[in-house]
């Protein structure tokens, strides 16, 4: 008689913010302005271990809009989750961490940076959908040639 694997389980815990920050430097002039800003986006994924079986991740944005050299506004916005993942191989916890659950707190982040952008008294901006596979193969190709040079 053999005795049975115990099922892969996944449960979202809690979604929240956990950090958010908004500056408009050049207020109020700048919302004199007419020309259309530039707009830079950065985006990172990290996870940490809560406890056995419980991780934390957070996708951060970071956007800025600038008209020629002045900052027009600059938004922050960490949006984390807490998330169970239990009776999953080591080797599949990685993709699960950076693909599956950035993927599930993307929405949010995208709705908490358009909600804070238009309180600003801006336009809303839209973040356009992301990628993480193919963010998180860049980084584990990135994080194995990275080893392969410290080994030469």
């Amino acid at each position: 008689m053999s005795e049975q694997q115990p099922q892969p389980a996944f449960n979202i815990e809690k979604i929240y913010v956990r950090d958010l920050s908004l500056e408009i430097p050049h207020a109020p002039g700048i919302f004199l302005e007419r020309d259309a800003p530039q707009v830079n986006l950065q985006l990172n994924t990290r996870s940490d271990t809560i406890d056995k079986e419980l991780y934390e991740v957070q996708v951060v944005v970071t956007v800025t809009a600038k008209i020629k050299e002045k900052v027009m506004f600059l938004v922050e916005a960490h949006q984390a989750g807490i998330f169970r993942i239990q009776n999953v191989a080591d080797s599949d916890i990685g993709p699960v961490l950076g693909i599956g659950c950035p993927n599930i707190l993307f929405p949010y982040l995208r709705e908490t940076i358009s909600d804070m952008v238009t309180r600003a008294g801006f336009p809303p901006v839209i973040l356009n959908p992301v990628n993480f596979e193919a963010i998180y193969n860049q980084s584990q190709q990135r994080a194995q040639s990275g080893a392969t040079e410290t080994k030469q």
